[in-house]
């Protein structure tokens, strides 16, 4: 086997790795403190990507459209989560978890129609822009660019979010109405808002998701089905709530399905889902401390 092209493959399956963690990590982040398993989280990833590719498109597809849209698409993804937690999701919070499962699949079959209605069912790109387009060689191996940038975009995401969640007042807060919400009201304290506020961060983390993978694959629809499964795995074998153990079960999760594809490429499918088992069955409540 050539070791650049072997290096060059891992690589490409930790790019991979933090896109899953930056989507499981929102997921992650939402199940920690309001304990809503929000299924139509892959559907406002879904809506990422295609906000992406309009803005993209709205600047002649050029690298200033990608940055924009980079910055935009998480925006606007958060823009929708707010309206749905205003209007719907914080009436339903006291419901058990069956509940709320049935009420988000609901809410991902409508965002899904949304979607179908405004871009259509065509396939959709983005370019990259220059800066991050082609490959570096780097101690004899090539490697991408546009990979380098999501393996430094993952890890800043990673501190950024365990700075929120450690470091800052609503971060706080958040984790003490996770534990016992009438006591957080009972100080003064307006937890529906810092529910609304965690619930609208998670989901512009899956917005960021969809605007990252957009230059490198097809945007369509069904790209939703795909993430939010391989997301509700992630935070499964990485201990629900915790993002530390999301990263880990993303590398975990990319890094085995690259090793699939060098190994036995008719079985790459298989090889992820395979870890998932093992990991389940040594550790049945995930890497790391689960929040719940």
């Amino acid at each position: 086997m050539d070791p650049s092209a072997v290096i060059s493959l891992l690589l490409v399956g930790l790019a991979r790795a933090m896109i899953l963690f930056i989507v499981s990590a929102g997921l992650t982040f939402v199940l920690g403190v309001l304990r809503v398993p929000n299924v139509a989280h892959g559907s406002l990833y879904m809506i990422g990507a295609f906000v992406a590719f309009t803005i993209a498109t709205a600047f002649g597809q050029s690298s200033a459209g990608f940055w924009f849209a980079l910055i935009l698409a998480p925006l606007v993804v958060a823009a929708v989560a707010l309206i749905i937690e205003r209007g719907l999701l914080s009436h339903l919070y006291q419901r058990e978890h069956l509940m709320l499962i049935l009420f988000t699949f609901g809410l991902m079959l409508i965002l899904n129609d949304l979607v179908k209605l405004i871009w259509g069912a065509e396939y959709r790109s983005v370019t990259p822009p220059e800066i991050l387009d082609g490959a570096v060689t780097l101690f004899g191996f090539n490697i991408p660019r546009y990979s380098l940038f999501l393996l430094f975009v993952g890890p800043l995401v990673a501190v950024g979010l365990w700075f929120l969640s450690n470091k800052t007042r609503l971060g706080k807060i958040a984790r003490a109405a996770s534990v016992d919400r009438e006591m957080v009201g009972v100080l003064g304290i307006n937890v529906s808002w810092v529910f609304a506020a965690a619930f609208v961060i998670g989901c512009a983390l899956a917005g960021l998701g969809g605007a990252l993978v957009a230059p490198t694959t097809s945007i369509s629809l069904g790209m939703d089905l795909t993430i939010i499964i391989e997301s509700f795995l992630i935070v499964i074998i990485g201990g629900l709530g915790n993002t530390w153990g999301a990263l880990i079960g993303s590398i975990l999760f990319g890094v085995s399905q690259s090793l699939g594809l060098l190994f036995f490429p008719q079985f790459a499918i298989a090889f992820p889902y395979a870890v998932v088992v093992i990991v389940l069955l040594l550790r049945p409540r995930g890497l790391l401390r689960s929040a719940w």
